[in-house]
């Protein structure tokens, strides 16, 4: 019978999903049919209103409101205060999440979402016995107390300020393990040399290629960040990837540019694009610092989501793999300087980049969940029910307003 992994996920933003579908495809690649994978949206799915729609909310809150989301963030980054705030979400969704687990039954759980993270282990631990609980951390550096949960049996982290962070939570060393970020098995093997992809992809073999992401929905000021670049008449080529966004797409279409420019839509292989390219212009998002470092590709950082990816841009700084710079103008500055360094400098901005990279971090993590899927189930303590009854009344007696002190 193959070992049954349910991965706990949601579609808020890209990141949970592709590192839940990487390690998945590293498993059925390693242990084939001997594995059974399963991949469940916890608030689409199983969440009650308004966090069944975080999958849509998420986007509009990061693109309109992305100061509030920073405050709300750093608000509920305490030990106390993420606990009262999983406690709150798991009154209500507690039916549903016990559902989850009926109808999904697993030898290993696997939470690859920090808000699900506790909710989910609290769903568990209501059962007679319950299945071991990895939790693999998906932010880089500025980790939210949601993922942290002593009672978990392990967690992987991709850095080591994100393992110092699991201590502060209370969870002890030996608990955690530093692995990196997981990336798609399939993007180190699809790495071609940077000549073959230029030539797959039509570019200018001979000029230093700048490529422009900003996700798969081509948010943020990419165009004018492009313009800015475009006005400093660099010997360069620029590669723009608009995503969905159909209506940036056409507004590049229409530009005149002072350099060879080539625009795409959403695309799917992305390695070959980083293998060509040179510079990376994107925002801190850790799947793509984490791709960019196994490519060699140096990054300039335009944005960053307050709170969740702060601490990404120090990472990628305090690292010499690449810098930050918060406006078009600034991008534009930094690129020309580093133009400016010749080959020999973007190469050493290259081999900084790749000092940072786990490219095995996957595989270090699927075997990891391999191991725990064959541990025996856990039983739980039994639960005292006037006890429980007791700490639902603390917690709902703590939420009213002013209840909430560090």
């Amino acid at each position: 019978m193959p070992k049954r992994i349910l991965f706990i996920m949601s579609d808020t933003g890209g990141g949970h999903r592709a590192a839940a579908e990487a390690i998945r495809d590293a498993l059925i690649l390693k242990y084939g049919d001997e594995v059974q994978c399963n991949l469940v949206d916890g608030f689409r799915s199983y969440s009650p209103f308004p966090f069944k729609y975080m999958p849509e909310l998420y986007p509009v809150l990061i693109q309109y409101s992305k100061s509030s989301w920073g405050v709300g963030y750093n608000l509920l980054n305490t030990k106390r205060r993420a606990k009262l705030a999983a406690g709150a979400i798991y009154l209500t969704a507690e039916k549903r999440l016990k559902r989850m687990l009926r109808e999904y039954p697993a030898d290993v759980v696997v939470s690859v979402h920090s808000v699900l993270t506790h909710i989910s282990m609290q769903a568990m631990i209501s059962q007679e016995k319950r299945p071991p609980y990895v939790v693999v951390v998906t932010d880089l550096v500025s980790t939210h107390h949601f993922w942290y949960d002593r009672r978990t049996d392990r967690v992987l982290v991709p850095t080591q300020p994100a393992f110092e962070r699991g201590l502060e939570a209370g969870l002890k060393p030996e608990q955690m393990r530093v692995t990196g970020l997981p990336v798609h098995p399939k993007f180190a093997e699809s790495l071609v040399d940077k000549a073959a992809a230029r030539q797959t992809l039509g570019w200018d073999a001979t000029l230093p290629a700048i490529l422009m992401v900003a996700g798969g929905e081509g948010m943020g000021p990419l165009f004018k960040t492009a313009r800015a670049l475009n006005d400093k008449n660099l010997k360069c080529q620029l590669v723009i990837i608009a995503g969905r966004n159909k209506a940036l797409k056409e507004k590049l279409d229409e530009c005149d540019w002072n350099q060879p420019t080539h625009t795409y839509g959403f695309v799917t292989d992305m390695p070959r694009f980083m293998a060509a390219a040179d510079i990376l212009v994107t925002k801190a998002g850790p799947a793509t610092i984490s791709e960019a470092a196994i490519a060699g590709l140096p990054l300039i950082l335009f944005d960053a989501i307050p709170g969740q990816e702060t601490g990404n841009v120090d990472f990628v700084v305090e690292n010499d793999a690449g810098v930050f710079a918060p406006s078009p103008e600034l991008v534009a500055n930094a690129a020309q300087q580093w133009l400016s360094e010749g080959a020999a400098g973007l190469a050493r901005r290259s081999e900084a980049a790749r000092r940072i990279a786990r490219p095995n971090a996957v595989w270090d993590i699927a075997d990891e969940i391999w191991e725990y899927a064959h541990q025996p189930a856990i039983k739980s303590k039994k639960r005292n029910i006037l006890k429980d009854v007791a700490e639902r009344a603390k917690l709902l007696n703590d939420l009213i307003p002013g209840g909430l002190s560090s």
